[in-house]
């Protein structure tokens, strides 16, 4: 399903800035035990928020799976495996964005996401942080985004379940993005 909308950024301007992944950052919380959370991240991503002349945006996105970094080799090990994410069978999650809507507050990014081979809906809350000059190399724009999804919803549906109740691993992830993006000559 397509989405069509007229929001628009103030500064972004037509064309296609890319993310930069050395200033930006694609992470995840997850519940740990009930009582905390691991945090993760992923070192390997790409993509572009693609802006027409009317304004309008639309953000296409990959991050290699493989890529996970939770400070702890053995778990990212566990978590590339089949148990989790598969990593050999679907080396990539992806995210192709079918709309953006105001809130009035911020903004909301439509789109549909793709894990464990699996693609579903999700919304991006996001916060648009303006552009800026930049330092040399052309403007660049920031944004902040996050959404929460259920891991069962990919087929991720491993259970560790914990003998006083509970489980090992919560099944909702909170995937957290800051992107800092440039324009492309």
């Amino acid at each position: 399903m397509t989405t069509t909308t007229s929001t628009t950024f103030p500064g972004l301007t037509a064309g296609t800035w890319a993310i930069d992944s050395v200033h930006s950052t694609v992470g995840f919380t997850v519940r740990h035990l009930v009582v905390s959370k691991v945090r993760g991240s992923f070192e390997n991503f790409s993509g572009a928020v693609t802006v027409a002349e009317d304004g309008t945006a639309a953000v296409s996105a990959e991050i290699a799976v493989d890529s996970i970094d939770t400070k702890n080799s053995d778990r990212d090990a566990h978590i590339k495996s089949a148990d989790f994410f598969d990593a050999e069978q679907f080396p990539t999650a992806s995210f192709t964005s079918t709309g953006v809507r105001s809130t009035g507050k911020g903004y909301v990014v439509d789109g549909e996401f793709t894990l464990h081979g699996v693609t579903k809906p999700v919304e991006l809350e996001l916060e648009f942080n303006g552009v800026n000059p930049g330092m040399g190399n052309g403007p660049v724009a920031g944004f902040e985004a996050t959404t929460v999804i259920n891991r069962k919803d990919f087929g991720i549906s491993i259970d560790m379940p914990l003998e006083g109740g509970g489980a090992v691993v919560g099944d909702k992830i909170t995937i957290n993005l800051e992107i800092e993006a440039g324009l492309q000559a």
